[in-house]
């Protein structure tokens, strides 16, 4: 190497790489144990089975808190209503039952089965006693089947908030990087069985 060549190998400026290291002796432990902490999946589920939405704000993901919530009292309300629906059709059908059975049937607003009828109806309106008893029933049957529905519902939302709680726990540290990049390059590959050589393609993904 003559002197022109070497001077310029010596002349070379090398950068070093710039790293940032995050200095925790001035920090106390609490903010430390806070900077490095990871919720526990089994944790969240049992605190979002206590208390729903619990787990929500065990995983510090406190803007599904109030989905949650709502999704619950959506659930209660329909349950109420339905419910409500449920036990005036069967006290109507009940009453209006024994009064065919008896003869007694009326048009006495004080009646259960006069008082749900719609306004403007009457029970010749609706067919007669028999028909009105008829449609009576299947109302009561229909509200309490809608009730069950609101029920299995209410239970499937709790179900979804402890899955929820657990996936979040277990991704709550998941680096999802913006750098997707797709690698294509040729390679020969030996088959030492049967002693032969072909080319292939490798395809990899990194992200």
């Amino acid at each position: 190497m003559n002197t022109t060549q070497q001077k310029s190998v010596n002349s070379t400026t090398t950068f070093s790489p710039i790293i940032n290291v995050l200095d925790t002796t001035t920090m106390t432990q609490k903010e430390i144990d806070r900077l490095f902490w990871k919720p526990d999946p089994v944790r969240a589920v049992w605190l979002g089975a206590v208390v729903p939405g619990l787990g929500q704000i065990y995983n510090r993901s406190y803007w599904k808190v109030p989905i949650v919530y709502g999704g619950f009292m959506g659930c209660v309300y329909v349950i109420t209503w339905t419910n409500d629906q449920y036990i005036g059709y069967k006290n109507a059908y009940r009453d209006i039952y024994f009064d065919i059975r008896d003869g007694k049937v009326s048009n006495d607003p004080g009646k259960s089965y006069i008082a749900i009828l719609p306004e403007g109806y009457t029970i010749d309106r609706m067919g007669g006693s028999t028909a009105y008893s008829n449609r009576l029933k299947e109302w009561q049957n229909r509200s309490r089947r809608n009730r069950d529905l609101a029920i299995a519902a209410t239970a499937i939302v709790y179900a979804l908030t402890l899955v929820d709680a657990y996936v979040d726990a277990q991704l709550f540290d998941f680096d999802i990087s913006t750098d997707l990049s797709l690698n294509m390059y040729p390679n020969i590959y030996y088959d030492d069985l049967q002693q032969q050589r072909s080319a292939e393609v490798k395809l990899a993904i990194i992200f």
